[in-house]
């Protein structure tokens, strides 16, 4: 991780400070991610699309739970949907979710397992 002053910089970031409406976006971004279902469908969407059947299934929860929730992230505009047929399938929209979703899970797999923290 770069350094910009003593604010630690991402690589590929972004090199500015962020607006007030940037940071009220990324706090909309981290309430949706609060909820540990719609972390573990982001989770899934990370390595494939998905249909609504095979993300309820693999999460073990209710289709129309998953449904709900995916409406919430498809209208905060987390994920994006494309017909097959009659169905629709659902993906990550961009790569920073990805990336955020991934490292969220791993900082939590530190704190769960007790493994050493990166530097």
């Amino acid at each position: 991780m770069a350094q910009r002053g003593d604010v630690p910089v991402a690589s590929g970031s972004h090199q500015r400070a962020p607006s007030e409406e940037q940071l009220a976006a990324a706090g909309t971004v981290f309430a949706l991610l609060a909820d540990p279902t719609r972390l573990h469908l982001l989770w899934l969407l990370a390595g494939e699309e998905a249909d609504v059947t095979a993300l309820a299934a693999a999460c073990g929860a209710a289709r129309p739970s998953v449904s709900q929730h995916l409406a919430k992230l498809r209208l905060a505009g987390l994920v994006e949907t494309r017909r097959d047929g009659r169905r629709a399938v659902y993906s990550l929209r961009d790569g920073h979710l990805r990336r955020l979703v991934v490292e969220a899970l791993n900082h939590a797999d530190h704190q769960v397992t007790g493994m050493p923290w990166h530097t």
